[in-house]
């Protein structure tokens, strides 16, 4: 009996502290290499295929002026969070139903938080 207990008390132990560890922090740099993808559409030039990603964080979806967007972008009424963003960044077309964007997604959860982290760096 002495024994079970503590073998239940080094587990549980072990679990408080991989509970408790830091998550991994995101990584800007590399979010911006794996963006690199991106700016053949989201660049800053006024004719550019999709909108400018500057300031996107915490910016309302379809809120880019003279930029066309689809009429789903424009009903989304989203507000790009980190949450957001990494669902759309992750699979566009079930986020937001209808939208135009030619990507199919990425499906990495580490690129995914690297490139959050990286578009948070967009001021």
């Amino acid at each position: 009996m002495h024994r079970v207990i503590s073998c239940a008390g080094i587990v549980g132990a072990l679990a408080l502290t991989i509970l408790a560890a830091p998550a991994a922090a995101a990584d800007a740099e590399h979010g911006r290499e794996v963006f690199k993808a991106c700016v053949a559409c989201h660049t800053e030039k006024p004719d550019a295929i999709g909108p400018s990603l500057k300031g996107v964080v915490g910016r309302g979806s379809g809120a880019v002026e003279d930029f066309r967007y689809s009429n789903a972008m424009k009903r989304a009424n989203l507000v790009w969070d980190e949450a957001n963003l990494r669902d759309y960044i992750a699979n566009p077309q079930a986020k937001v139903k209808g939208n135009r964007m030619p990507y199919s997604g990425l499906n990495s959860a580490n690129d995914l938080d690297d490139v959050v982290a990286y578009l948070k760096t967009l001021k």
